[in-house]
């Protein structure tokens, strides 16, 4: 037997469990947040395992590669709840939860910043006064990091290079773009908070901050108010009354307007976005997808693909309707496209795991 690790990866609304023997998933759970530490208690009576490890969504500053937990460290991800409301509380929530079931087993905490820590300063600095950057790290710090560590690693395997120029679209409730040279981060589109890029579920994904400044001077919206808006009510639900992208697509079909225009504001976010990620590239070799609706949606590869098809990128309809759900990792490029377009599974666990071994040396 090799090494056992729990890792624990909650959502704003679910929490994966899995038990990991060194690569080989032996039990799995989805479980809703406040259910953790019961589903917890089932696994571990079932499967003896080394240490724990948890996504959290927020590193900052300080915390930019894999570290064991304890009270000052859980200290830090305190201070950073404000920066993700949605999901740095119930991460901690999941720690908690599972340090006073087994208060002997080793945690450690996985960061999503960590892999866009060294970040190029020309992608991450924000054009703002030097005394507000330096006095508070005011940063694009980025997002879905263990999901883009697994995927550039994955590409890598699948097309025989180590040297691919990447285009990572993961695409879920929360969604978000990275450009990769081989394993280092060149750009991605989430910033000092995950609420920034492309358009999601429900949240806005970028806007001009002057209607920020607008609706709180002229509508007297409060902060309060508009992170709540800009993270709950807004993205697909906003538009089209519904968060579920599956729901948009049929409407959208059906003729309905507002999932008509929902669904052609997110293509429009995500195919512009890929774009400036190759641009940040100074090319493209591989487009991929993956995430729920990156996997699951082949109507979001297709019509992406489409609005792509300057850069090279083309799909084979055949492979590409194939795959609409957890099925194994799938190259779907169309015969003579220039650019390679995967779909690779999304991962967190094995990249949580990874980063335990790492941690506890």
């Amino acid at each position: 037997m090799g090494t056992r690790v729990l890792t624990v990866n909650t959502g704003s609304s679910s929490a994966k469990l899995r038990v990991l023997d060194d690569e080989v998933v032996i039990a799995t759970r989805d479980t809703a947040p406040e259910t953790v530490g019961d589903v917890v208690v089932e696994l571990l009576g079932e499967h003896p395992v080394d240490a724990v490890g948890h996504r959290v969504v927020h590193g900052g500053p300080r915390h930019t590669v894999p570290v064991r937990i304890d009270d000052g460290v859980l200290d830090d991800l305190r201070e950073l709840v404000p920066l993700a409301p949605l999901h740095q509380p119930v991460a901690i929530a999941a720690i908690q939860k599972v340090q006073q079931i087994r208060p002997d087993l080793p945690s450690v905490a996985c960061f999503d910043t960590a892999f866009h820590a060294d970040l190029p300063a020309a992608a991450r600095t924000y054009a703002l006064p030097v005394a507000w950057r330096t006095a508070d790290e005011l940063r694009r710090y980025g997002f879905h990091g263990l999901s883009y560590a697994w995927a550039s690693r994955r590409s890598a395997a699948l097309l025989a290079r180590d040297d691919l120029r990447l285009v990572v679209a993961h695409l879920g409730s929360g969604a978000s773009l990275a450009a990769i040279h081989g394993t280092r981060p060149v750009d991605t589109t989430m910033g000092f908070t995950p609420m920034d890029g492309l358009v999601m579920a429900t949240r806005s994904g970028a806007v001009d901050p002057g209607l920020l400044l607008w609706l709180m001077q002229h509508r007297g919206i409060e902060p309060g108010q508009l992170r709540d808006a800009l993270d709950s009510d807004s993205g697909l639900l906003g538009i089209a009354g519904t968060e579920d992208m599956r729901e948009v697509i049929d409407r959208s079909r059906a003729g309905d307007q507002d999932a008509v225009l929902a669904f052609e504001v997110y293509l429009h976010r995500l195919s512009a976005g890929v774009a400036a990620m190759a641009a940040s590239l100074g090319g493209i070799d591989a487009l991929v997808f993956t995430g729920g609706v990156g996997e699951r949606a082949p109507e979001v590869r297709r019509r992406t693909a489409e609005r792509l098809a300057f850069l090279g990128v083309g799909l084979e309809s055949v492979a590409n309707a194939a795959v609409t759900a957890d099925t194994a990792d799938a190259d779907l490029t169309a015969p003579g496209a220039v650019v390679r377009t995967l779909v690779v599974t999304a991962r967190e666990d094995l990249e949580i795991a990874r980063g335990v071994r790492s941690a506890l040396g």
